[in-house]
């Protein structure tokens, strides 16, 4: 563990692989911390240097703003500078699929190479957005919860014994950090800037994503010059909880080419 020291506070990082190897940046989802990417870790490469952390407001980093997207794409640009002294891969999900598009469009000179993973340039709307926030402050993360799990995981995934780690894991994200998240999330809006993107760019979709549909992630894989869709059929929002070996095998073969020590 490592300690990123930031305006607000702590945000805890997590630094795998040798320093003076290519970087790949994760940046996980909603409601879930950097173990999120822990099932793929053992299926990539040993010469990559894997640098992952915590949002704000998750997992051991700690809280504080975070309610515009800007907040969470500086982190983002605070601990790229911090463990690369030269542009890296960048692969986020969900929330972090959209910090990585502010990451690329602000500061193209930090990021040679884009996975984007169950995201789109805008996720949601406002209104659903202000409505979660409620729910939270009504009945708590853990109160969403199950509602959660089902527009995360296909139904396969649903009745496994996996199951109660990962709803834990979003039941214990802090309330506040969680709620901030969102008030980022119903702001945020990447279409213009993503569209104009123009570095080496995969994105990925899951067949039954509940949170954010599959012609919705390739639908910004269309606005993007060059971008490749790759769909991962029988999963949810969360591939590479459900499916790891596809979800590295589909990294693997797309960064190994951009990727140079």
């Amino acid at each position: 563990m490592q300690a990123l020291l930031r305006p607000f506070g702590t945000l805890h990082c997590q630094v795998d692989g040798p320093a003076t190897a290519a970087t790949v940046v994760f940046a996980n989802s909603l409601g879930t911390d950097l173990r999120l990417w822990e099932p793929i870790l053992p299926l990539l490469p040993k010469n990559w240097r894997i640098v992952r952390y915590d949002k704000r407001g998750h997992g051991l980093s700690d809280g504080g703003a975070g309610e515009d997207i800007h907040d969470h794409v500086d982190d983002a640009i605070a601990v790229i500078e911090h463990f690369s002294d030269r542009p890296v891969a960048f692969v986020g999900l969900s929330i972090g699929g959209l910090i990585a598009q502010g990451v690329a469009s602000r500061r193209p000179d930090l990021v040679h190479t884009l996975v984007l993973s169950n995201t789109a340039a805008r996720l949601g709307t406002s209104e659903g957005w202000q409505a979660r926030i409620g729910a939270v402050k009504t009945s708590g993360v853990a109160g969403i919860a199950d509602d959660i799990m089902r527009r995360w995981f296909a139904p396969a995934f649903l009745d496994g014994s996996s199951l109660p780690l990962w709803r834990n894991m979003m039941a214990r994200t802090p309330a506040d950090g969680y709620a901030a998240a969102c008030r980022a999330l119903s702001g945020a809006d990447y279409s213009a800037e993503t569209a104009s993107l123009r570095l080496p760019t995969l994105v990925i979709g899951g067949e039954f994503d509940g949170a954010t549909p599959p012609e919705a992630v390739k639908a910004t894989a269309d606005v993007i010059r060059g971008a490749a869709f790759r769909l991962i059929p029988g999963v949810g929002h969360l591939p590479p909880v459900e499916a790891p070996e596809a979800f590295a095998n589909l990294l693997i073969q797309f960064l190994q080419d951009h990727l140079h020590d």
